[in-house]
């Protein structure tokens, strides 16, 4: 048996339990087939939250991902916020297009929960105290609700992993700005003077650095040949062309990266502990997030990953691909 296969078999024992929390398009489905198909994971719920593209598209394309991983229906869907805290929607459109490359699935007989994404969190949170691993991969709209309507969900959360900002680099929305802190900055700067035990996996130079694939290396994904393959390169089309058009080397992962790191985090190289806050009060910075590394007199609120195993990361993204599922629908347009 190789070290993986009894890694696997020993996570698979006492599976984390899990809830992604997403705006969900291109690599947040990869997210969530981690969370879908990772043995290290019990995905108890997937909540929505205003984001990428538009909030009915979003949903869309959670069940559409849930139906590439053979598990519609298994995993509900909690609609949460649909705007930001106090500011208007802003889209990335321009950059995921409908978040799904065009593919679709029959929508008849789909439904979401009647329970509203942020008491799915706050449940759910109670139900498993301190045990709960969130992955937040979208603004951080339903994080913030959900620790001003329930005093204890931020004690009841195990670990909050948060796609967002930069380590003091570039921003990928404004010059000072990552996209989901620019969305709902008020809501980021609520969540990171909370108290929870926050890991961070932010744009630059993380994922920039460590979380892009080359065309050559998608090539090589797509040429696994299953359906989840087939369904990974279509999805990642547009943000490949855009990146392309900004100057990146190929597609971008932070989402998927966010939930690899939980579920196998042995692929973190370095980390570091640092005071965390965000910009509200600029709209020249508006969203940029301040990472202080020790020498400010400031305490620290979270994790960062400095560095992670790039190579590593490929190499779990094309066995979570080479996975043998069954489709619970036909996906059109392939």
């Amino acid at each position: 048996m190789t070290v993986d296969a009894v890694a696997e078999a020993v996570v698979a024992q006492s599976p984390i339990p899990l809830v992604i929390d997403t705006d969900t398009a291109q690599d947040d489905c990869v997210a969530l087939l981690v969370g879908l198909l990772d043995p290290a994971a019990d995905l108890l719920a997937i909540t929505m939250v205003a984001g990428n593209v538009g909030f009915d598209q979003q949903v869309r394309n959670a069940h559409l991902t849930l139906a590439a991983a053979g598990r519609l229906g298994e995993v509900p869907i909690h609609l949460g916020c649909r705007r930001p805290l106090v500011r208007d929607w802003v889209s990335a459109e321009n950059v995921h297009g409908d978040g799904s490359g065009g593919l679709s699935i029959d929508e008849d007989g789909l439904e979401v929960s009647a329970e509203h994404g942020v008491d799915a969190l706050i449940r759910l949170a109670a139900e498993n105290p301190g045990t709960l691993r969130i992955v937040a991969i979208g603004p951080l709209t339903n994080i913030a609700t959900a620790l001003v309507k329930d005093p204890d969900f931020v004690r009841n959360v195990g670990e909050l992993y948060i796609m967002g900002g930069s380590n003091n680099g570039r921003g990928n929305i404004t010059a000072a700005a990552e996209y989901n802190f620019y969305v709902d900055p008020e809501a980021a700067k609520a969540v990171f003077a909370a108290g929870f035990d926050i890991t961070v996996i932010p744009w630059d130079p993380l994922t920039l650095r460590d979380a892009v694939f080359s065309r050559d290396r998608l090539a090589e994904l797509a040429e696994i040949g299953t359906p989840l393959a087939a369904f990974f390169t279509r999805i990642v089309d547009t943000t490949l062309a855009f990146d392309e058009s900004v100057g990146i080397p190929g597609s971008t992962h932070p989402d998927s990266l966010t939930a690899a790191v939980l579920v196998r985090p042995e692929l973190v190289l370095e980390s570091s502990r640092y005071a965390v806050d965000v910009e509200t009060g600029s709209d020249l910075t508006r969203g940029y997030s301040a990472m202080s590394w020790g020498v400010h007199d400031l305490e620290p609120n979270a994790r960062v990953i400095e560095r992670v195993d790039a190579d590593g990361f490929f190499g779990y993204i094309r066995r979570l691909l080479a996975a043998h599922v069954v489709p619970s629908r036909s996906i059109r347009g392939f």
